[in-house]
């Protein structure tokens, strides 16, 4: 059965995430549905790189997909876009090895999160708008203690009995673009509620609610587990899974905003 990499941005706002699930609208259901319409077929495999929560965009998620079809991929991406709803959009489809998988074969993820330093008529479902003043270079320097091999029990409701709290984060950048504060993290994998927590962390530095050593307080608890992260997260909206890196691929380019907001 041919296999197919798919490249795919969507606007999370109207869906419960990537995942199908039952009685929720989900993008991979949006998608699976345009699959069936297509193709007249029932049997085949849809598989996303990872999750996305609710309300969670992405610009450049990867999925594949295995199907029988006679279609070659430029026809099949146009036909599976005129199905699909406006805030869903196939960027890209190329013909995969058979053994290729979307979640299993990455060996990055990078995520982009957008917070707004000024109230916005048109960019709400965008990002996160932060009223007080941000101190960026004590974001920078918390920011700092989120890189490396880490325990982030803290930061996710994945259940640490369950499934390793250990990640590697590779680099957490902090840029301004106008009005602007854009957080861009790279790493092996993430948990869920993960890179919504670290955001909400470094916004309390940010404000001055948390000293940037409080952020490598947070990590590797010795004792209880902390609930100040869950407590801080950043709302969904600002979040975008901004790229998927498989070997061989070249690393993101310099952090720029999804919106520009002066």
């Amino acid at each position: 059965m041919p296999r197919f990499k798919l490249l795919i941005e969507y606007a999370g706002t109207r869906y419960s995430g990537w995942q199908i699930q039952k009685n929720a609208r989900t993008v991979q259901g949006e998608i699976d549905r345009a699959v069936r319409e297509v193709s007249k077929r029932g049997e085949f495999e849809l598989y996303g790189s990872g999750r996305t929560d609710a309300g969670v965009h992405a610009l450049a998620q990867v999925a594949h997909l295995e199907l029988y079809t006679d279609l070659p991929p430029e026809s099949l991406r146009r036909r599976l876009n005129d199905e699909l709803p406006a805030d869903i959009h196939i960027r890209a489809i190329d013909k995969a090895p058979h053994r290729f998988h979307a979640r299993h074969d990455a060996v990055s993820r990078c995520y982009l999160y957008q917070i707004s330093r000024r109230r916005t008529a048109f960019a709400k479902p965008f990002v996160w708008w932060i009223r007080e003043p941000l101190d960026v270079p004590a974001m920078r320097q918390a920011a700092a203690s989120f890189v490396g091999m880490k325990n982030f029990e803290a930061f996710t409701a994945d259940d640490p009995a369950e499934k390793s709290t250990r990640v590697l984060v590779d680099r957490v950048e902090i840029a301004e673009a106008g009005a602007l504060l854009l957080i861009r993290v790279q790493g092996s994998h993430f948990l869920w509620k993960m890179v919504r927590r670290m955001v909400g962390v470094l916004a309390a530095v940010g404000r001055g609610d948390l000293q940037p050593p409080d952020a490598a307080g947070l990590l590797d608890p010795a004792g209880e587990r902390s609930t100040a992260p869950a407590a801080l997260a950043a709302p969904a909206a600002g979040l975008f899974l901004e790229a998927v890196l498989y070997e061989g691929d070249a690393e993101p380019a310099l952090i720029s905003a999804v919106i520009n907001i002066d």
